[in-house]
């Protein structure tokens, strides 16, 4: 540690200065602010979610909820009766310094969108796009149809060699555009996730190859900044699918998890990764990605039933009939005695009735667009499937 530029004291210059109160930009400022935050709330007669830590409720006495989401100094609050919102908003300018911004527009470059004849809830970040392209001067690029095309066939193999190339790389802001992709894929744009697995693999290690692959993307989002997900009334259940891409990492042969989770036909959860394991066959590729499904229905359902909503039994749809007769069948045999204990969890939840994994047509599962490149129609029909719309 050193003395502030401007404040050294002769003839002390290795004291350092004692810090008695966090100040906005230290490390600890937002542990800081969290603590303070999370006691005002809990004052208040606010719980905090045991599997979100930035979730809040509480239930009124007449059997109502009001419900508050913090991102760092952002919030939401939403309720049934517009006087409980007020009222949360007054108890906390009693306490902190807040911004009322009315009803819910735009947060954290999302925009919330309403059209309540219909009774549809619209989330899309077309701003934050926007300005991606231009930072990235595409805005006048001319547009493609689908994420990554399938010809781009990456891998570490195509580094660079020389150093004129490696000097030319360095100035790609390739980091910078991977980082844009990842936060609009996490956001509202499953349609993103293949794309943006396959490209962030390689940022301390790219080519030339990786950057064309990078620009095809935010060509894509420039003909798709209008997409957005569609939310509507429903009493459906929670819907899970999920897909594996056997041994779609070339350099270590690992195999591509996907799944998205739907409400009403709309995703609520989605995410494509590689698989920690080299799979010896589509079959345990599959298994392993049906047990990382089925994690995330445990915390759905958990996440659900503190929010007053009983998700009762979950459906995760997989096209591996052999995969799902490997997580309904118990006995030990050769086969599947050198996959790893923590995919086998899954057996038990499915003995139990938690939850059901059924069979569905490849056609009709919109996973294959978070594991693969796909042909214009097929990546349409699965964008449907998920409630991604233009």
């Amino acid at each position: 540690m050193q003395q502030p530029e401007g404040f050294i004291v002769s003839e002390k210059e290795d004291y350092v200065c004692l810090l008695r109160k966090s100040l906005y930009g230290l490390k600890q400022s937002p542990r800081q602010w969290y603590k303070r935050f999370d006691s005002f709330m809990t004052s208040h007669d606010f719980k905090r979610s045991s599997l979100d830590s930035c979730v809040y409720f509480k239930k009124n006495s007449d059997g109502s909820f009001v419900y508050l989401l913090l991102y760092v100094d952002d919030m939401l609050i939403a309720a049934k009766d517009k006087g409980e919102v007020r009222k949360v908003k007054a108890q906390l300018s009693k306490r902190f310094e807040t911004k009322d911004l009315g009803p819910a527009k735009k947060i954290l470059g999302m925009e919330i969108l309403r059209d309540r004849k219909a009774s549809k809830l619209y989330l899309s970040q077309k701003g934050y796009i926007e300005k991606v392209l231009c930072r990235f001067n595409i805005q006048s690029a001319k547009p493609v149809s689908t994420t990554l095309a399938a010809h781009f066939r990456l891998s570490s193999a195509l580094s660079p060699q020389s150093d004129d190339e490696i000097e030319y790389m360095s100035h790609v802001p390739y980091s910078s555009a991977v980082g844009s992709l990842m936060y609009a894929m996490v956001c509202s744009r499953p349609d993103l996730s293949y794309a943006v697995s396959a490209v962030s693999r390689y940022m301390a290690n790219l080519d030339k190859e990786h950057w064309k692959a990078v620009q095809w993307i935010l060509r894509y989002l420039r003909g798709t900044t209008d997409v957005c997900l569609q939310f509507g009334r429903t009493k459906d259940r929670v819907i899970g699918y999920v897909d594996a891409d056997f041994a779609r990492d070339l350099d270590r042969r690992r195999s591509l998890t996907g799944y998205v989770f739907t409400i009403g036909g709309c995703a609520i959860s989605w995410k494509t990764t590689l698989q920690t394991t080299v799979a010896l066959s589509t079959t345990e590729a599959e298994y392993m990605a049906i047990t990382e499904a089925c994690k995330e229905v445990i915390w759905l359902k958990g996440l659900f039933s503190e929010l007053n909503e009983d998700l009762q039994i979950s459906t995760v749809f997989c096209d591996s009939q052999s995969a799902i007769f490997l997580t309904k069948d118990q006995m030990f045999h050769e086969r599947t005695k050198h996959i790893d204990v923590r995919y086998h969890f899954v057996r038990d939840i499915i003995a139990r009735g938690d939850i059901v994994v059924s069979k569905i047509s490849t056609h009709k599962n919109p996973i294959d667009m978070m594991t693969k490149s796909l042909p214009i129609t097929k990546f349409e029909h699965c964008l449907d499937l998920v409630g991604v719309h233009c």
